[in-house]
């Protein structure tokens, strides 16, 4: 098939945003990308055809809206024509979560392309993407995770080209002969900004960077801890990246020459993620760069994957841990504040690596020093989102401890270390009223 054939093929596909949806059947269910891969111009159009009234009812299921999502399909005047469920809960989704109006999937992130495929009726799938090569690719840029289940399973698929999305390596290719419509929308990407952290984040991660080895392999969430753990990373050598997340910190390891990954057993040289968030100049140094491969979740996180690389680190966050040593790091006054995202995944998976270490990390306290987040218990509707027999590392500015190994009565004497002075009388009291200790 000839270069002329797929460019035929891409122009017989082309059109305007408005005529992308013409054969979409009311009730559909539809997944749409998320973060940096939001389709701008395709999701203010699907919601025009709800608002005109071409269009009664739509189902759909997504990772958390974005300013364009919240905007125009997840808007507050379409929630009664949007059943909406969400497989992770940002800032502009806990109203929403409280008044009904979107309910949260429990998962873990490695089995949402599973789910996808097995469960799922999915009409429509719809993304921003890197524009077509010569043998008619275009790449899934910067958010691969479950977009790429949906795209193979939907009876339709429709992109958006963006010459500003970095084309990806790895498993991110869909081809012009699996496109439904194309639609063009030349227009920047929206920049992620670094969160900078206070004192309390900058001594947690000092005691996180001195439990990292050279050589180890790295997994880091979002926030401002995870920038200044990399920060804290910097002098380390031969570091490597198999994360969900590429996010700036990793990237500044990669500029630096921290992390090269010539000491990784899965993907050696390589940089490994499912979706990558930051700015102009951290989306240049991804794009069309072998060194970086984006694959599906149903990879980056499946914790035998994971396990592959030796040395490998997890470092994620906590809200909330009780003196089992159960972390909660998705709920809030009973209701779904974010989601499980992939840490369950990578403390599994760092842990079961040879010579792996999981890290969870957080403040002691909360509400600018009133509330403990270390809890004898948790309330009725608090979510655990890593179980006891799987926390391995706790750290928060008081320090850090080893669960794995340690009694129920050991466990509770040393998560009690590492809560605030203020608090710890209190707690050894009641791990005693527990007959924990």
């Amino acid at each position: 098939m000839s270069n002329e054939r797929f460019a035929s093929e891409y122009e017989t596909k082309l059109c305007k945003a408005e005529d992308a949806f013409a054969a979409l059947p009311d009730g559909s269910l539809v997944i749409f990308g998320t973060g940096l891969s939001e389709p701008q111009q395709l999701l203010w159009a699907l919601s025009n055809r709800l608002r005109d009234g071409k269009l009664a009812r739509l189902r759909v299921f997504s990772g958390p809206p974005g300013f364009h999502a919240a905007d125009s399909l997840c808007a507050p005047d379409l929630v009664d024509r949007v059943e909406r469920v969400s497989q992770f809960v940002g800032p502009t989704e806990r109203e929403n979560i409280k008044a009904g109006v979107v309910s949260y999937l429990p998962h873990q992130f490695h089995q949402i392309p599973r789910l996808i495929s097995e469960t799922m009726d999915v009409e429509l799938a719809f993304t921003t993407v890197s524009p077509m090569d010569d043998s008619g690719h275009f790449t899934l840029g910067t958010n691969n995770d479950f977009i790429s289940a949906a795209l193979r399973c939907a009876r339709q698929v429709v992109v958006e080209v963006n010459e500003h999305m970095p084309s990806a390596h790895g498993d991110a290719l869909l081809h012009i002969r699996d496109v439904s419509a194309v639609v063009e929308n030349h227009v920047p990407l929206p920049p992620v900004q670094r969160v900078v952290g206070g004192p309390v984040d900058e001594k947690i991660a000092g005691l996180i960077a001195e439990l990292v080895p050279d050589g180890a392999t790295l997994q880091v969430g979002s926030g401002a801890l995870p920038g200044m753990v990399c920060a804290a990373l910097s002098s380390h050598r031969d570091l490597g990246i198999h994360s969900e997340l590429m996010v700036p910190g990793l990237l500044d390891l990669v500029r630096s020459g921290a992390a090269n990954g010539s000491k990784k057993t899965e993907k050696p040289g390589k940089h490994v993620s499912t979706l990558v968030v930051g700015d102009a100049d951290d989306l240049a140094l991804v794009h069309d760069n072998p060194d970086f491969e984006s694959y599906p979740v149903s990879y980056t996180n499946h914790p035998s994957v994971i396990a592959r690389n030796d040395r490998m680190i997890s470092i994620n966050a906590a809200l909330q841990v009780d003196l089992l040593g159960q972390v909660n790091a998705e709920s809030l006054g009973g209701f779904q504040f974010s989601g499980a995202g992939g840490q369950l995944d990578f403390v599994r998976g760092a842990y079961d690596a040879k010579d792996g270490k999981s890290i969870l990390a957080f403040h002691a306290t909360a509400r600018k020093g009133n509330v403990s987040r270390i809890v004898p218990v948790f309330q009725e509707g608090t979510v655990v989102t890593t179980p006891r027999s799987d926390t391995h590392f706790l750290v928060t500015e008081f320090g850090s401890v080893d669960l794995k190994g340690k009694s129920v009565k050991e466990r509770a004497l040393a998560i009690i270390e590492l809560a605030h002075p203020d608090f710890r009388e209190e707690l050894r009291r009641a791990s005693e009223n527990l007959h924990l200790v």
